[in-house]
């Protein structure tokens, strides 16, 4: 698509095999394109290559066939135009809050005034003033989750890559980082590749969801969401959001039952 932020062009990855283990296909061939300024977010059956594409994304994996361009530049290798936050909380544990943020900056060979101010608006942001000297180990996860994002923001990316970010959190923490991540996105408007396994999270986050299917990954399904901005949590009980949960809990639900007679 012309003047698309992000391009994914026949994309595969195979994953080589051995003597006893035959080569898996995890995606193949993919095409996609992300517009700036998009929250796009992937939903799909366990295995089907997701965290696989947004890995080859962000420089991590390197796909088998296929491009990856970032405004209209083919992507080689990671890079600080890409921000990515995983699941697990990837913090350095010696380093403090403020530190952590800061991380990136600090080798850019950004000036410690410059950086401080960097991390002292992102602090604000995610709300943990106060928390500037506190080490990983003395934060709850949600806390960690919103350094790992303040982190990736301070960079100022391109694009911010998410892998489920928020699975490892209880729920009620799980929908406060939702409305969190949103409102950042509101404002900020950066261009976000979100994946996750809930499907009212991918409705209530994203300006479009992808749904993949099972293994190998393909994409199946892309659904614009029509749903107002600002979001609030008070919208999952309304009518549009139950008629989208609806039709996408179905997608999943064919391609889960998919991959598990597969696998049988």
């Amino acid at each position: 698509m012309a003047n698309a932020k992000l391009e994914i062009q026949q994309v595969q990855k195979i994953f080589q095999g051995n003597r006893k283990k035959p080569d898996v296909l995890a995606v193949d061939k993919i095409d996609l394109s992300i517009q700036k300024n998009e929250f796009v977010t992937i939903l799909g059956p366990s295995g089907c290559g997701k965290s696989t594409l947004l890995r080859i994304v962000g420089g991590l994996e390197e796909q088998s066939s296929g491009k990856v361009l970032l405004d209209q530049e083919e992507l080689r290798g990671p890079s600080a135009n890409r921000g990515m936050v995983f699941q697990a909380y990837s913090l350095f544990p010696w380093l403090t809050v403020e530190e952590n943020i800061q991380f990136g900056l600090k080798n850019k060979k950004m000036p410690l005034p410059e950086r401080k101010e960097i991390s002292s608006q992102y602090i604000e942001i995610v709300g943990l003033k106060g928390f500037e000297n506190h080490y990983p180990k003395q934060l709850s996860g949600g806390m960690q989750q919103r350094v790992a994002i303040a982190r990736a923001l301070a960079n100022d990316p391109e694009i911010l890559l998410l892998d489920e970010p928020f699975g490892a959190l209880d729920n009620q923490t799980r929908l406060i980082m939702q409305e969190l991540l949103l409102s950042i996105w509101e404002n900020a408007q950066k261009t976000i590749l979100f994946i996750t396994h809930d499907v009212e999270e991918a409705i209530f986050l994203g300006s479009r969801v992808l749904v993949m299917t099972s293994r190998p990954g393909k994409i199946k399904a892309d659904i614009p969401i029509n749903l107002e901005h600002p979001r609030s949590y008070q919208m999952k009980t309304e009518h549009a959001f139950l008629t989208y949960k609806k039709q996408l809990t179905e997608l999943i639900r064919d391609e889960s039952m998919k991959a598990a007679i597969g696998a049988k």
